[in-house]
This record gives structure tokens, C-alpha cells and sequence, in this order.
């Protein structure tokens, strides 16, 4: 690779990263073709982009980036694949879902909302993280609950005294 293309593909990785606040770091060295096909295919299904990338690159763009990755680059070494993904807890559930049939994809380290989570020992807690669709649906749950009681105490008053 020559210094332009390594550059060109610093550019392409920092402007990846700048693009999201989801990004998790994984070893999926010693996947046969047939696994790693199903790996990719079962992150393009959850709109999870899958990218081996070379650790010299990807720290090189962590630099460059405006995100404050901090001990994340410290888990860049042997192989590395970068899941992109916009949902939080995406790419931890495929890790778990694989890990169910063989022991890789091995989590390295995460940048969530700007927190780095760093070891395989993270993925359990990391695939239980809510999405913020599922946060916002039990917020909106929880306030819709005392409303409800509240027409529902309302409404038996009211028929209570139309049945007087």
C-alpha cells in the first residue's frame, strides 16, 4: 500500500467514524469463508457495516477524529474488524448470537456515546443496553400510566353517577 492510498484510507475511515457514535472492535481471525459470509450478511441485515480494517490505519484515524477514543486503541492489535452501527446494542447481540456456535467473533473494545468499553467480558452488558427507541418507548409508557389511571378513575365516576 502505498503512502497516498494509506492516507486515502485514513480519510475514509476518519470520515466513517465521524459519521457515528457506535462503534465496536472485534477479532473475527479464524473464520472459515461459509461463517464469515454469515457474519456479514447477519450485520448487513441489522444495518451494521462490517470492515477488517489494519490497526495502523484505524488508530491513524482515531487520531484524526474529533472523538476522544481514549484507551480504545489499545486493543488494536492481531486482527481487527470495525462494526458501524447505529443501534447501540446491534453489534454486541450478533458477537452473542455467533458466540452461540463458536468461540469468534471475540469482542475487543466499544465507543458508545462517547464511553469506550474495553474486553470480551463487556459483551453480555453491552448486548442488554436499550436502544433509544426502547428508552424513549418505556418513558413514553411510564407517563401514559398515571394519565390512564386517571381517566379510568374519572370515567368510573362518570358512569357511576349516571347510573344514579
Amino acid at each position: 500500500m502505498t503512502r497516498e492510498e494509506k492516507s486515502i484510507a485514513i480519510e475514509d475511515l476518519t470520515a466513517k467514524l465521524a459519521e457515528t457514535n457506535v462503534i465496536y472492535i472485534a477479532d473475527t481471525s479464524g473464520l472459515d469463508a461459509e461463517t464469515t459470509s454469515n457474519l456479514r450478511r447477519a450485520c448487513f441485515k441489522a444495518g451494521i457495516k462490517l470492515e477488517v480494517v489494519k490497526n495502523t490505519l484505524l488508530e491513524k484515524a482515531m487520531e484524526a477524529s474529533d472523538n476522544d477514543y481514549g484507551d480504545l486503541a489499545t486493543v488494536l492489535k492481531g486482527n481487527s474488524s470495525v462494526m458501524i452501527a447505529s443501534v447501540a446494542n446491534a453489534p454486541a447481540k450478533i458477537i452473542k448470537d455467533f458466540r452461540k456456535k463458536s468461540d469468534k467473533p471475540v469482542l475487543k473494545g466499544a465507543f458508545i456515546n462517547n464511553e469506550i468499553y474495553i474486553g470480551d467480558n463487556l459483551l453480555d452488558s453491552l448486548a442488554s443496553l436499550k436502544s433509544k427507541e426502547e428508552v424513549i418507548g418505556e418513558i413514553i409508557g411510564l407517563l401514559q400510566s398515571p394519565a390512564r389511571r386517571v381517566i379510568s378513575a374519572l370515567l368510573q365516576q362518570f358512569e357511576g353517577k349516571s347510573e344514579e
